[in-house]
């Protein structure tokens, strides 16, 4: 059976429940527009529209996607930039998002993190758990002489 094709019209409007459930970048909504079956020239039209009645924002998704990835997931800079940039999201978006993010809760986010993995591995060796701790950090997307600052520190 094959796909049923929409009208520019009535992507508009699906394109703006799409963007009111939650906030989207611009490279979502096209990915998505694109897999209704709507070519450039209406997706141009949608994306124009939902820009000019502000259903689309890029600096607002980065600033929630920021928050949300930093306070739930607990990552770290480094992945919600690297994230971010692989949305298309401008420098001046992802600054703006990364200022969501209070020094002293991103520290005490990456202490936390340190301290239930250093002591959930059951290793001897302080050293292996160490280098397994930062790797972990690491990947979450903390910077890595704030995380060896801090271990080295407490352990």
């Amino acid at each position: 059976m094959a796909d049923k094709i929409i009208t520019h019209i009535e992507g508009l409007e699906k394109a703006k429940s799409y963007c009111a459930y939650q906030e989207r970048c611009h490279k979502e909504v096209s990915d998505k527009l694109y897999s209704w079956k709507l070519n450039t020239d209406e997706i141009n039209y949608i994306i124009d529209h939902l820009l000019q009645e502000n259903y689309l924002n890029e600096e607002r998704f980065a600033i929630a996607f920021a928050g949300g990835k930093f306070r739930i997931k607990k990552w770290g800079r480094k992945k919600i930039i690297q994230k971010l940039k692989e949305k298309g999201i401008s420098d001046y978006c992802i600054k703006k998002g990364l200022e969501e993010i209070i020094e002293e809760e991103y520290i005490s986010n990456m202490h936390n993190l340190i301290e239930k993995k250093y002591t959930s591995l059951k290793d001897k060796n302080r050293f292996t758990k160490k280098k397994k701790t930062a790797a972990y950090l690491y990947n979450k997307g903390y910077e890595s002489d704030l995380i060896w600052s801090h271990l080295n520190d407490c352990y």
